[in-house]
């Protein structure tokens, strides 16, 4: 049975589907007992035994994660603390608690450390625990419970909780058997619920949605429509069972499998691309000193893998090449949240708008990056150092990698020709670093990108992919649709019996910016339009920028709208350019989205954090997640809305952005069976922070640099 579970714990921590995905395999329903051969083959899970040489042996930043001693030696006072002898209690998180930001900003290399602490979610009764150990004394140094709505995130035991409910559950199993269905090809997801109301008050639960694996790997495009169960994952009992005893079939298999299989697909009339890579003769250019600081051009920051935000990058600085001396550009920054309503509201459908990020984690969902593939050649990979419910280490290989990108484009150029008449060509090559995780959430995958850059700028970039979320339908073609029933807000057919529900993508963003230290104040510049009235000149309108700083939360919330175009500095009034120029970083949006539900609506009251595109926040440590730190059945009452509901002054003060890029997405055929990537992103770049291009000195490529490489002769 233990090995059982431990064979389980690991499938659920890298399969999830907004949900954790629960396996079964009938020939071996004993409980939840499942066939460990079976599931390693088919996930290519074989060891996941700690390996030390991964890891530093001690932490030598004040923001390194937690080392595996100690994780193990917070495990142990936990063991022997008071309040929990003899009580079973199931650990959701561990990890570092942050030193206060005026102890790191103090700390020089060299120095001793802060003491290190670690700051632990625990379940016990259907209770959270908030409590920080504290590693130098041996002690817990605070214990608090959940001030607020929500529990922790869904961990392994809750769904492993939930599939021995599922599949011991009569009703069930005829519910399956009924629709010709074998019962050792079903796949179950546990779904985080929402929270619709007082009635589902004082249990947690989640929702389990199924699937078949019949002829193929790819189970979402399979769905068991009309068929919904929840279960209470405290006392694991069924408590409701929807089944609509749905004659609408199971989409085929035919065509669903994405899997490549060793054979080279050529595409009739269409020539393969050859192979292509970045090649760099001389190596790399940046290092990765004590595990997590990564030094390139003029950059300098801090990465680590974590288990709810995927990557944080913190401290970083860049090189001023006029004043020879490193400034401070930003603190921390992470992705806070991730919120994916989808657009159904029938019974089975209507409570799946997901916190991806609180509910689930997207370290904890991270996969190991596939070289050449997911990342170039000559990348260096970072692992993850998680825990599991019992508090033990659990070891994720490669879920970061960093890299130098050239891909042909321009960093700066220009032309001309001098007074006798000798022409000026010149052009530089842009090159970037990139520090990149990916999430796969179950049946999405996402992609972060953090690209550093030479000029001082930072570009996010959010890329999705995977498979889209479908729903069985009776309907093998539109024209079977009843008008106007083919124009359902459920989504669009993109397969026989198969529907791609339409839905959204919010990520939110935490950007502790400090530019050139933390006391920094928030512009908007408003690009006005005027007119001419004195009309000495033809011209009817221009236009001109007006500046306004943000004295309090509510002068800093921002909807962003294309006829009214503004820009969002921080700056730093305190530091000036020799021209009297405030320094400053822009936040410059691309193309993104706003929600359109209705803002009473339940999910919406939790995702409040998405009603702005741009917030701005005075610094709190405990202000960090914007959905509120338990997003899990939360009722909205601990978000990002409510904390900056308080109006706060925010002028020259220590201040964090916030910014939500958004995406629509009505799925169409070519999103299946596997969606191509679509992307979005947003700059941070600097304004009058540097005293002129900071890479007007940056050298050009020359042909003798770059060997040519040609296919050797046989």
């Amino acid at each position: 049975m233990a090995s059982s579970i431990f064979c389980l714990f690991f499938i659920l921590i890298f399969l999830q589907v907004n949900s954790w995905p629960l396996l079964r395999n009938h020939g071996s329903f004993d409980g939840y007992n499942a066939s460990k051969n079976k599931l390693e083959s088919l996930f290519g899970i074989h060891d996941f035994k700690i390996q030390n040489n991964h890891f530093p042996d001690r932490p030598m930043h004040p923001l390194d994660p937690l080392t595996i001693q100690e994780i193990e030696t917070t495990r142990s006072i936990l063991s022997s603390y008071q309040p929990f002898l003899g009580s079973s209690l199931r650990i959701h998180s561990l990890s570092l608690d942050e030193p206060d930001k005026s102890e790191v900003l103090r700390w020089k290399r060299g120095n001793p450390l802060p003491t290190r602490k670690a700051f632990v979610v625990v379940l016990l009764n259907g209770q959270a625990h908030l409590l920080v150990v504290d590693l130098g004394s041996g002690k817990v140094s605070s214990h608090t419970r959940n001030p607020a709505s929500g529990y922790p995130s869904l961990s392994a035991d809750d769904a492993s909780t939930a599939l021995e409910a599922t599949f011991s559950n009569l009703v069930f199993r005829k519910a399956i058997s009924a629709r010709g269905v074998e019962i050792d090809d079903v796949i179950c997801s546990a779904a985080a619920p929402g929270w619709f109301g007082p009635e589902e008050e004082g249990r947690r639960i989640t929702k389990i949605k199924c699937y078949t694996a019949q002829n193929t790997p790819n189970y979402y495009l399979r769905p068991i429509e009309g068929l919904l169960l929840t279960v209470d994952l405290d006392s694991g009992e069924v408590i409701n069972i929807y089944d609509t005893h749905s004659e609408i079939p199971i989409p085929k298999a035919e065509g669903t499998d994405y899997r490549r299989d060793g054979v080279e697909y050529r595409a009739p009339g269409v020539e393969p691309l050859k192979p292509i890579s970045m090649e760099q003769p001389n190596g790399q250019s940046f290092k990765v000193e004590d595990g997590y600081i990564v030094k390139w051009a003029s950059w300098e920051f801090h990465l680590k893998a974590d288990q709810r935000a995927g990557i944080i990058i913190s401290r970083a600085t860049v090189f001023d090449p006029e004043t020879g001396k490193r400034r401070s550009v930003m603190y921390k920054a992470f992705a806070s949240e991730l919120f994916v309503p989808y657009m159904d509201v029938d019974d089975g459908w209507y409570f799946r708008a997901y916190m991806d990020a609180g509910e689930f984690g997207l370290g904890a969902t991270a996969m190991e990056l596939v070289p050449l593939n997911d990342c170039p050649r000559n990348s260096h990979y970072i692992d993850g150092l998680f825990v599991d419910p019992d508090g033990r280490p659990v070891f994720q290989p490669n879920v970061i990698c960093v890299f130098e990108r050239y891909s042909g484009d321009i960093a700066w150029r220009h032309s001309g020709t001098q007074l006798n008449d000798d022409l000026i060509r010149e052009a530089r090559p842009k090159i970037s670093l990139v520090a990149r995780t990916t999430a796969t959430v179950g049946n999405y995958d996402y992609i972060f990108d953090w690209e550093f850059q030479t000029d001082g700028s930072i570009r996010v970039t959010v890329g999705l992919s995977g498979i889209i979320l479908a729903k069985g339908s009776p309907y093998e073609h539109i024209n079977q649709f009843e008008i106007p029933r083919w124009d359902s807000p459920a989504g669009s057919l993109v397969s026989e019996n198969t529907i791609g529900v339409a839905h959204d993508h919010f990520i939110t963003f935490h950007l502790d910016m400090d530019v050139d230290g933390p006391i920094n104040s928030f512009v908007k510049v408003d690009l006005v339009k005027n007119y001419n009235i004195a009309g000495k000149i033809e011209r009817k309108s221009y236009w001109s920028p007006k500046r306004k700083v943000a004295k309090s939360e509510d002068d800093a919330k921002i909807k962003l709208q294309l006829d009214k175009p503004s820009e969002y500095h921080v700056i730093n009034p305190r530091r000036k350019s020799r021209l009297g120029n405030p320094s400053g970083y822009k936040i410059v949006p691309s193309a993104t989205a706003t929600s359109l539900l209705d803002l009473h609506d339940p999910p919406q009251l939790r995702a409040a954090f998405t009603n702005n595109q741009i917030w701005v926040t005075p610094y709190n440590r405990s202000e960090q997640w914007a959905g509120g730190l338990f997003t899990y059945q939360s009722h909205g009452d601990d978000t990002l809305a409510v904390w900056s509901n308080r109006n706060r002054g925010i002028e020259k003060q220590d201040i964090v952005l916030w910014y939500t890029l958004g995406f629509h997405h009505l799925p169409c055929q070519e999103d299946f069976p596997v969606m191509p990537t679509v992307t979005s992103t947003f700059q941070l770049k600097p304004v009058n922070f540097f005293e002129r291009n900071p890479i007007i000195q940056a050298n050009p490529n020359f042909a003798e640099d770059l060997p040519m490489c040609r296919p050797g002769r046989h």
